[in-house]
């Protein structure tokens, strides 16, 4: 069985205050998609990656590519206007039975929540990282007053990446967009057409840096995983 992960790294950066794609930012040191191409790039699970980016930044892509020797990229393809229009383009040319979609800016995903959506997507057909919500939350009315309170215990924050079978995810993108069905992620398109999604065990560290804030969140991670990792090795 083949696998595929398909990366999509098209921010513009408009939160994060910068001028250029968000996901070439440096974060302890290298670029944020170095980090992310890593953790799909050392997982031995994972055969092959499609970056999806912006026309313009392919070039850049391809050169960290080179830089660090990831042989696993299959290839660097251009993006769309929209996420959802990226990964249709990415799964269009993805040779996996299996495919993870994962968001570029997601950087710190490791190999305990690679292999989980892997092993549960294989045994349920589909699988999205996700976390408890640890806050309450308030469903609201139409003036902003608060009109319920949801069930915690049901309620998740919903991570890449998102595992599905190739063809059935790429037929359902598909429809979506024959039927001009716009999704802010891929559950969302799955959920329409019928699909079941198991939840996997995801990670709290695992954000998506999206604001200058996530950016010093991140590196405090990295750093916490750095002197883990020297611990465990007596340095």
């Amino acid at each position: 069985m083949k696998i595929t992960a398909v990366i999509v790294a098209g921010g513009k950066g408009t939160r994060m205050g910068a001028n250029k794609n968000k996901v070439f930012l440096e974060l302890a040191g290298k670029e944020v998609i170095f980090h992310t191409m890593y953790a799909f790039e050392r997982n031995d699970r994972i055969d092959e990656i499609v970056m999806v980016t912006g026309k313009n930044d392919i070039t850049q892509c391809e050169d960290i590519i080179k830089r660090y020797g990831f042989y696993k990229i299959k290839s660097v393809i251009e993006g769309g206007k929209t996420r959802q229009k990226s990964v249709l383009n990415g799964l269009k040319v993805a040779d996996g039975d299996i495919v993870l979609i994962h968001d570029g800016a997601r950087a710190l995903v490791n190999d305990e929540e690679i292999d989980s959506v892997i092993d549960d997507c294989i045994e349920f057909g589909a699988a999205a990282a996700g976390v408890p919500c640890k806050d309450t939350l308030k469903s609201i009315d139409d003036d902003g007053f608060i009109q319920s309170t949801v069930d915690r215990d049901k309620t998740y924050m919903i991570q890449t990446p998102q595992a599905f079978k190739r063809e059935t995810i790429l037929k359902m993108h598909q429809i979506a967009e024959s039927d001009n069905f716009t999704a802010t992620d891929d559950c969302m398109i799955a959920e329409r057409y019928g699909l079941k999604i198991k939840i996997s065990e995801g990670s709290y560290d695992n954000i998506k840096l999206t604001t200058p804030e996530d950016m010093i969140i991140g590196e405090r991670i990295l750093r916490k995983r750095v002197k883990i990792n020297e611990d465990r090795a007596g340095i």
